[in-house]
């Protein structure tokens, strides 16, 4: 399929695909509670926090961080960054994503049937997080997901995204250390209580 590239109104030195973009690549979600109280910037509730590596033959290659939370059967994100300025200005444009750029070390490795995988990311050389991995998701059966993401411009615009595909998705083992001094500093010394690995992810978006 012919992929078309627009180029952003916001910086006419950047392009991206048009919406929808069909991705693949490979994702790790963990699950974090916050209670009342614990932030006063932050709602109390269920943060999910992903790392995702995006992968050929999508239109685009790049690592992501995002955090996020459920609202009324949508997800919404609060918190992401990724490491092309192409998917920064897609993000922002068409669904209202507020990616920033960060900078990823990622590393993977398959023993047997056991994949391990180590994560890094930082922002302006500060750490944000280091998270590692242990999954055999690449075993399990393709299985369909679908779901939908609700933004918020500032002029109050709301934007969805409908996102649906198939995916090796199983229960992982996680370790995340999140700086306190980092951009995700509301969540060091918090404990995720699920995780998850999409593996080999195949997803249109948008």
């Amino acid at each position: 399929m012919t992929v078309q590239w627009i180029s952003s109104p916001t910086s006419g030195d950047v392009t991206y695909p048009e919406a929808p973009w069909d991705m693949t690549g490979q994702l790790w979600l963990s699950l974090f509670k916050v209670r009342e109280g614990d932030h006063p910037d932050r709602e109390p509730g269920v943060y999910g926090v992903a790392l995702v590596k995006y992968e050929e033959p999508s239109p685009l290659t790049y690592g992501e961080l995002l955090v996020a939370r459920p609202v009324d059967g949508s997800v919404n994100i609060t918190d992401i960054w990724v490491d092309s300025i192409q998917s920064v200005h897609g993000g922002r444009d068409l669904w209202a994503i507020p990616k920033d750029l960060c900078d990823f070390t990622f590393t993977s490795t398959r023993e047997s049937l056991v994949t391990r995988t180590a994560w890094t990311a930082s922002l302006d050389g500060v750490p944000i997080v280091s998270a590692r991995f242990s999954d055999v998701s690449h075993a399990v059966p393709r299985l369909p997901f679908k779901g939908k993401t609700w933004q918020q411009r500032s002029t109050g615009e709301e934007v969805t995204a409908a996102l649906v595909g198939s995916s090796k998705a199983a229960p992982c083992r996680s370790h995340w250390e999140f700086n306190p001094d980092g951009a995700l500093g509301w969540l060091a010394g918090k404990r995720s209580f699920a995780s998850f690995r999409q593996a080999d992810f195949r997803m249109s978006f948008g």
